[in-house]
């Protein structure tokens, strides 16, 4: 099947070409980085999580929400998801894949995740983590490889395969689940010490996921002779209307709690974030933009009209993107570390080079991720004929 991934023309070529270009510079920075070590990046003592996490948090996400169309499909038997569920499934698997990478530059030595292997310990949230990651990839992987060669065969999937899926849906919650108590296992944290940070976690996933899995839809149909279907695109911008909705509930319920309460550990972060502290804000501008975004996909996705419009849909799933891009992907993570245990402000912003090593993970997954859309695209045409 890997044979369809070496057919295309120019424009896919040209971008294959294109993202090696940003992987190749990302590279380069990253071997700057082994080098010099990570002082070439914004993080310091006091906040020793930066983007390179910050990505993994939401890309954990986008992995997670790969069962928001594999469970309709396979265990409610809703039959149009059909056409989607493989996209979903190599979607997850990429995700899961930038989330190793960032995990590896993040260490700075390659070599140190060796240490989670050879010193493994059931109290380790980062040992549990590794393995609910790595068995989500290889589950995904399984089944999206066997059920489209299936498909290609025009025959059914192996009853083992069945067995998978079935494993794969609880564990899928499960990986977003453990990565969130990373975050509200720690104590010292007054902005993630809170009980609902899983289900914060989960509402993004199963709304930023299927947006992301929309928008790729509507490109796969723009450059393709494959049709996703009308159905399909009105069913997931219902998901993703019913996730954001949630998603931006448990938000305001922080903030509620948290001002409504009075605890300076768990207001002072919210008030970096929205109107800077101590004379520092650099987050501020775009948690106003995390805001804006927040209500312009809310208005979208909830007016019946404009989310069954594909054109107000597609605006409605990059804002949501946005949204929940700056949110986890900047506020929650950075945020988390301001003030320190000192009630003392030190800000965090990304280095040039951490966000060229970032843009070449990125650009390493959707080299990845455009290969097998390439070739589940290609076996579906070939199906359809």
């Amino acid at each position: 099947m890997l044979d369809r991934a070496i057919k295309g023309g120019p424009k896919y070529w040209g971008w294959l070409i294109f993202l090696l270009v940003m992987m190749t510079i990302g590279f380069g920075c990253y071997l700057y980085q082994f080098k010099v070590g990570l002082r070439v990046t914004g993080m310091s003592r006091d906040v020793s999580w930066g983007l390179y996490i910050s990505q993994l948090t939401y890309l954990v996400g986008i992995a997670a929400s790969g069962v928001m169309v594999v469970l309709p499909f396979y265990l409610h038997d809703y039959k149009a998801f059909g056409r989607l569920t493989i996209l979903g499934e190599f979607m997850a698997i990429v995700a899961v894949l930038m989330c190793g990478l960032f995990v590896m530059v993040d260490l700075g030595q390659v070599t140190r995740v060796l240490n989670i292997i050879m010193y493994p310990h059931p109290k380790s949230i980062l040992f549990w983590d590794m393995i609910v990651l790595n068995v989500y990839m290889l589950l995904n992987l399984l089944i999206g490889w066997n059920v489209l060669a299936a498909e290609r065969k025009g025959i059914h999937y192996q009853t083992w395969v069945k067995v998978l899926i079935y494993i794969s849906i609880p564990w899928a919650f499960s990986i977003h689940t453990v990565t969130a108590f990373l975050y509200s296992g720690l104590p010292g944290r007054h902005f993630w010490l809170t009980a609902i940070m899983a289900p914060r976690f989960l509402a993004s996933a199963f709304c930023s996921g299927p947006a992301l899995l929309l928008l790729i839809c509507l490109i796969v149909r723009k450059v393709s002779k494959f049709d996703p279907g009308e159905k399909q695109i009105r069913t997931l911008g219902g998901i993703i209307a019913y996730a954001f909705v949630l998603n931006i509930f448990f938000f305001l319920m922080e903030i509620f709690t948290s001002f409504y309460s009075q605890i300076p550990g768990h207001m002072n972060t919210f008030e970096y974030l929205f109107v800077g502290l101590d004379g520092y804000g650099k987050l501020v501008p775009w948690m106003w933009a995390f805001v804006v975004a927040s209500v312009v996909a809310l208005i979208l996705l909830i007016v019946p009209a404009t989310r069954r419009k594909e054109d107000t849909l597609l605006v409605a799933c990059i804002a949501v993107i946005v949204a929940t891009w700056i949110d986890k992907g900047l506020g929650l993570i950075i945020g988390g570390f301001i003030p320190n245990p000192f009630e003392k402000v030190f800000e965090y912003w990304p280095t040039t080079p951490e966000i060229l090593i970032t843009l070449g993970i990125y650009a390493t997954g959707f080299f990845v991720l455009t290969v097998l859309f390439k070739m589940a695209v290609s076996i579906k045409e070939e199906v359809g004929a």
